[in-house]
């Protein structure tokens, strides 16, 4: 059951050990042609019921799915088997957000940290972690108060530092940013210039706006333990990083910024996907459009003579 890999070695690493921890002991012993789908359904259904978290048994299925995919396209396979079952479905995840009030009060808890830019960046613009974590000083263009997402981090360190292209062409965007979030920027830069005279020969120049205090990438999850120490500090409630920019959204739509323009920061697809994921958070709309439509409508008597 083992099929050539096409992904990146720590990738197909990741492969190996999941057929070897679950796939092999349950279903290596049978023969391609042999495998049916409601065999693949039983090790799904099993790794459900043994309690593992539903992420991993994902990851078990697409692997699975991968191998066979390939098989298939080798031909020694008609068919792949593990396209015929019903995948466990992933949990929406519940939206978190903070309020105006908030944000200003978590920010204000930021300043001074070594990443106050970067949560600076995060709170205001929505960007996401990974988009984050890749932005390099060639895509700041200061006097045009811009700030090009070309990348995000994929890998940032173990076997090597990776970045990937976003993964849709309107994940490549430009954003524009205020007067306030460059001051913080430029700050921000003169901070690193003094660490990276301290950290002398130990500084390896990967060009990245935000870096360790050796300038390589930093790794996603120390941010994520510096952004809760920063919250609970703070005394807000608990929330992902990510609902950073859940909340940078909601703060623009519900400051009448155009829905279009909102889609086209988020790096959206189409406006439709953002109203779908936020339209709930902005009834007010909808309440001035009610207003409006009667407004246009209301019929007014007019006096014959």
């Amino acid at each position: 059951m083992r099929a050539q890999c096409s992904k990146n070695f720590a990738t197909c690493r990741q492969y190996e050990q999941v057929t070897r921890k679950y796939i092999g002991p349950q279903i290596g012993s049978l023969k391609l042609k042999d495998l049916r789908p409601d065999q693949i359904q039983t090790l799904d259904n099993q790794l459900v019921e043994l309690g593992k978290r539903l992420y991993t048994v994902l990851k078990i299925h697409i692997v699975l799915h991968s191998a066979l995919q390939q098989a298939t396209k080798l031909g020694l396979v008609s068919r792949n088997p593990a396209s015929f079952i019903q995948k466990p479905k992933e949990p929406s995840k519940e939206m978190a957000m903070l309020n105006e009030s908030q944000v200003n009060q978590f920010l204000i808890a930021a300043i001074g940290h070594r990443w106050e830019a970067l949560f600076h960046l995060a709170g205001t613009t929505g960007t996401r972690q990974m988009e984050l974590l890749g932005f390099k000083w060639e895509d700041l263009v200061w006097s045009r108060q811009t700030l090009k997402i070309e990348r995000q981090l994929m890998r940032p360190g173990g076997n090597g530092v990776e970045f990937s292209p976003p993964k849709t062409k309107f994940g490549r965007r430009t954003i524009l940013l205020g007067t306030n979030t460059l001051q913080v920027l430029r700050d921000h830069q003169d901070r690193q210039r003094t660490i990276q005279l301290a950290a002398g020969r130990k500084w390896q120049d990967y060009g990245m706006i935000f870096s360790t205090r050796i300038g390589t990438p930093i790794h996603p999850r120390n941010v994520v333990r510096e952004f809760k120490k920063l919250l609970e500090g703070a005394g807000l409630p608990p929330i992902r990083f990510h609902d950073l920019r859940h909340t940078a959204a909601s703060l623009l739509l519900n400051n009448n910024i155009p829905l279009i323009a909102v889609s086209r920061h988020l790096g959206h697809s189409r406006p439709s996907i953002t109203l779908d994921i936020y339209g709930h958070l902005i009834p007010t709309m909808h309440v001035d459009a009610i207003e409006k439509l009667d407004e246009l409508i209301t019929p007014v008597a007019v006096k014959l003579e």
